[in-house]
């Protein structure tokens, strides 16, 4: 969906003049699994498919593509509703994040830092890739991620989520009024093509939180660099998960704060 224009007074050094703004849409996104309502979410309108399978391997609804049996509009002039219809195989596996929205992934849930990093733990296995990335290179990456976000360059508002191979290529990129959103996208679009295995690398236009660092588990990518710096539930998380977390330095540079040994010069 394209960005709408409205009218804004710019006011500057006591002078004011009219102006016209494009502003990114934000629309409801109802989600539905197995014919009962989910999740609403709260997002910029586009990739609903992707945006819908992504949120569901990160709740743990869905652990491989072939668990959908299918997914798609409700109604073919209703957008702003996806049904996700599992196998029956994994129907009764995912009945507990179906019957009762419990997952640990839902901030409200009232645990402590501590208890939330031990169940989340206990949910997802640490990662275990070995790959290497070059200092450098990684570094423009995330210097560049800009150049990769049309959205917020006409509106000011826009997060993404880039995914890269081990050679650094681009797989994909995804804009949205939300980071958690963004993210979703992106890896929905690859986990749908079956090639989500091939993502080694998350550049995220926002702070790195430990929802953040969940979805990424859950989508088994082991590098994670953002523009602001993560929360402590983050690192903590990730410390635990063996991903490696880094974000962009005042002065230049990264600030890496847990698995180094994955970035070299």
């Amino acid at each position: 969906m394209n960005p709408s224009s409205f009218s804004a007074t710019h006011w500057h050094q006591n002078a004011t003049q009219g102006r016209e703004l494009s502003l990114i849409s934000e629309e409801p996104l109802s989600i539905r699994v197995d014919g009962h309502p989910y999740s609403v979410v709260m997002r910029t309108p586009g990739n609903e498919t992707a945006h819908a399978a992504g949120f569901c391997l990160g709740e743990g609804i869905v652990d491989s593509p072939d668990d959908i049996a299918s997914i798609g509009f409700c109604d073919g002039q209703d957008t702003n509703t996806v049904t996700i219809t599992l196998s029956p195989q994994r129907r009764k596996a995912a009945a507990a994040f179906t019957d009762r929205r419990f997952y640990v992934s839902q901030t409200s849930c009232g645990l402590c830092g501590k208890q939330l990093v031990e169940e989340l733990y206990q949910d997802i296995h640490p990662i275990q890739d070995d790959i290497h990335l070059p200092l450098a290179p990684t570094l423009r990456r995330l210097e560049a991620l800009g150049d990769h976000q049309p959205l917020r360059a006409e509106t000011r508002a826009a997060h993404a989520a880039a995914l890269y191979d081990q050679n650094l290529d681009l797989l994909t990129v995804a804009e949205d009024v939300g980071r958690h959103n963004a993210l979703d996208k992106a890896v929905g679009e690859l986990f749908l093509k079956k090639c989500l295995s091939e993502a080694k690398l998350l550049i995220l236009s926002s702070r790195i939180s430990y929802e953040l660092v969940q979805k990424a588990a859950r989508a088994r990518i082991p590098i994670i660099l953002g523009m602001s710096r993560p929360t402590e539930l983050a690192v903590t998380l990730a410390d635990q998960l063996n991903m490696t977390l880094a974000c962009l330095a005042g002065g230049g540079g990264l600030f890496i704060f847990t698995h180094p040994q994955r970035l070299h010069p």
